[in-house]
């Protein structure tokens, strides 16, 4: 496991139940992750949830908060016994290049509240629960994967060119026979204001992501998407409804103390200036321009602009 410490407040996080011992792997054993280090996949799996929000608003028809949990790598057989016997989705994704498949895996009873809310009901599961899955709830686990197709495209981007695509010919009713093979378990949860949370993995074969192993490893670069737009807009907004004084300088003479002294009202002080005079933003030339009116006021028609490096505003 990862130790790394997710950002959602604890009475929202769902503990995994613990492995007990006829799951244990052998003494012995191969390691399950070959990668070491996972925190790039944690950084990657944060900017997934980012990229999954819009999707998930509009699903269940109301705004949320989403989050990335900490990440585990464990056999297959260990996940699926972890889950029980309960309605389940088991939705899979093809990852190219390859032949490796992603698994979307959906509690039964989210799959059927997404599929109220998203009918313009309340979000809430019909009571008992069914056995299987309706068609319509077939088509939902569909559409929630080909939702998060373009969002684990993006999130991948910085870190290595896997695309993903929908297995349009797999059942998702039934877990598919893994065995023991490892598996990187991503966990994502949602919630709406107060409301209890609700959560669904996206689980990787570690064998599908062996290729790509030097690029987990690697050091994580932000890019320009870590900028949510809406905040890039505000930000851009805000910093330019930033008010400048702008002067225009017509004359600077200059007169001793004593002149200065003797000043009285009515008295003339000469001033000389050309046909053009500088226009100053601050303490920094903008440029040059001519003296004259434009709607009965006094103006400076622009002639020429400085030309500025990075930083002379600073």
């Amino acid at each position: 496991m990862v130790n790394a410490l997710s950002e959602t407040q604890a009475p929202e996080r769902r503990e995994r139940p613990r492995v007990g011992a006829d799951h244990a792997p052998a003494l012995g054993a191969s390691p399950l992750n070959p990668f070491g280090d996972l925190v790039t996949l944690q950084h990657l799996s944060a900017r997934l949830a980012k990229g999954l929000k819009p999707m998930l608003e509009a699903m269940m028809r109301r705004e949320l908060r989403c989050w990335a949990e900490p990440l585990v790598v464990q056999r297959f057989s260990d996940y699926r016994a972890e889950r029980g016997d309960g309605l389940t989705a088991w939705q899979p994704l093809a990852m190219e290049p390859g032949r490796a498949r992603a698994l979307i895996v959906l509690d039964g009873k989210l799959v059927l509240e997404m599929l109220d809310a998203f009918f313009g009901g309340d979000g809430e599961a019909p009571s008992p629960m069914p056995a299987e899955f309706t068609t319509s709830a077939e088509t939902m686990v569909s559409r929630i994967a080909r939702g998060m197709i373009a969002p684990l495209r993006t999130a991948w981007e910085p870190v290595s060119k896997i695309d993903f695509a929908e297995v349009s010919d797999a059942s998702c009713a039934s877990a598919p026979d893994l065995g023991d093979a490892p598996m990187v378990v991503t966990r994502f949860g949602f919630a709406a204001g107060d409301a209890a949370p609700a959560f669904f993995d996206l689980v990787y074969p570690v064998a599908g992501l062996k290729p790509h192993g030097a690029k987990l490893t690697a050091k994580v670069r932000s890019s320009q998407t870590d900028v949510e737009p809406q905040w890039r807009t505000e930000l851009t907004r805000a910093v330019m409804s930033v008010k400048l004084p702008v002067r225009s300088v017509l004359a600077e003479p200059t007169i001793t103390l004593g002149r200065l002294m003797e000043l009285r009202i009515g008295d003339i002080i000469p001033i000389e200036f050309g046909p053009e005079v500088p226009v100053m933003v601050g303490d920094r030339r903008l440029g040059t321009g001519q003296v004259g009116t434009a709607n009965g006021f006094a103006a400076v028609r622009l002639t020429a602009i400085e030309q500025f490096e990075e930083g002379d505003f600073q």
